[in-house]
């Protein structure tokens, strides 16, 4: 093994430091996005048993007792009940991005990795072909088997870039839409948390009121006959 990585020359230690941060952060955001680490069942259960914004002063003590990104969530919306609806969700938008930049916190030195492992491999492929041309003269070209040697040597680092970069791009591939999948879970108990404590307005649609006395002008100019027109009498030529 220490050969293979000396022979692989600088950017394979680099490649290996890259390994060693990427299994880390791996390891580190598996045990941090757990879902009883986001959204405790208790929390989950207590918020389900509230009918009445009476029944959410114990749902935030419990809170108080369990940190999580959903009890902070669900306390902050709380905390903001005295104000309006409307300042209590811009509130809430911004306390929903800070616990999002924390859960996808990690996720961003994995992409790089995930960009950079497999560029940095190629490098170290051409630094390793560069080395090797330049170490042969024109009576060491007939060297064929050493030549093919030195060749699958300065490969072994496009190898290893590869071999680092496919499992890191897995695991931020499956963490980030584990992050998506739990904002909307988030979302969806601060809405009901909001949904017990402001009631929806039935707001029912007023029709116009025509007033009173049009009503009846109207009603007695249908009721009214028509006004007749008299007839002119002709006078008889006759009787004049």
């Amino acid at each position: 093994m220490f050969e293979f990585l000396e022979a692989g020359g600088p950017f394979m230690w680099l490649l290996l430091i890259m390994s060693v941060v990427a299994l880390t952060y791996i390891i580190e955001r598996g045990l941090a996005l757990r879902w009883r680490n986001v959204v405790p069942d208790q929390i989950a259960e207590a918020l389900s048993q509230c009918e009445s914004p009476q029944d959410l002063s114990t749902l935030h003590a419990l809170c108080r007792q369990l940190p999580s990104p959903a009890s902070r969530m669900l306390s902050a919306a709380m905390d903001q009940f005295p104000y309006p609806k409307a300042e209590n969700m811009e509130a809430l938008q911004t306390r929903a991005r800070k616990e999002i930049a924390q859960l996808e916190s990690g996720l961003v030195v994995i992409e790089v990795i995930v960009g950079s492992a497999p560029l940095l491999g190629l490098v170290g492929t051409l630094h390793g072909l560069i080395t090797l041309f330049g170490d042969f003269g024109a009576a060491s070209l007939a060297d064929h088997t050493s030549l093919a040697k030195g060749i699958s040597i300065a490969l072994n680092t496009t190898l290893t870039g590869l071999l680092i970069a496919i499992p890191s791009l897995i695991a931020w591939s499956y963490y980030n839409k584990k992050v998506e999948t739990m904002a909307i879970e988030l979302e969806a108990l601060c809405d009901e948390c909001l949904r017990i404590y402001y009631p929806p307005s039935s707001v029912a649609k007023q029709a116009e009121v025509v007033p009173s006395d049009a009503i009846s002008s109207v009603e007695s100019e249908q009721q009214s006959p028509a006004p007749k027109r008299r007839a002119k009498r002709r006078r008889d030529p006759k009787q004049s």
